[in-house]
């Protein structure tokens, strides 16, 4: 499972993180997790308002940090479709 905080790595974004990894941690589930700070990149996800949260190049979450029991629900919920659903970004990067 591969998890992206999307954002300029602000303490919103620091905040995200913190939340995503004690949700992980809640749910008894690893994770690698990758903070992209890159613009270009953040907007190839379609994402115009950060903080977001990206489970296996599916976007979650933008615009606002949850709090942990909110990031261990959509993971919970979103987990099984993403891993059973191609990547809707193309091998180039760009969405698909």
């Amino acid at each position: 499972m591969r998890i992206k905080i999307l954002g300029s790595g602000c303490a919103n974004c620091a905040a995200m993180e913190r939340a995503t990894r004690t949700a992980l941690a809640h749910l008894g589930w690893q994770a690698t997790i990758e903070h992209i700070t890159d613009y270009p990149t953040i907007a190839s996800y379609g994402v115009m308002s950060t903080p977001a949260l990206v489970l296996n190049e599916h976007v979650l979450l933008t615009g606002r940090v949850p709090s942990t029991d909110q990031v261990a629900d959509l993971l919970a919920t979103s987990a099984p479709q993403a891993a059973a659903e191609p990547s809707s970004k193309n091998a180039d990067g760009t969405l698909g």
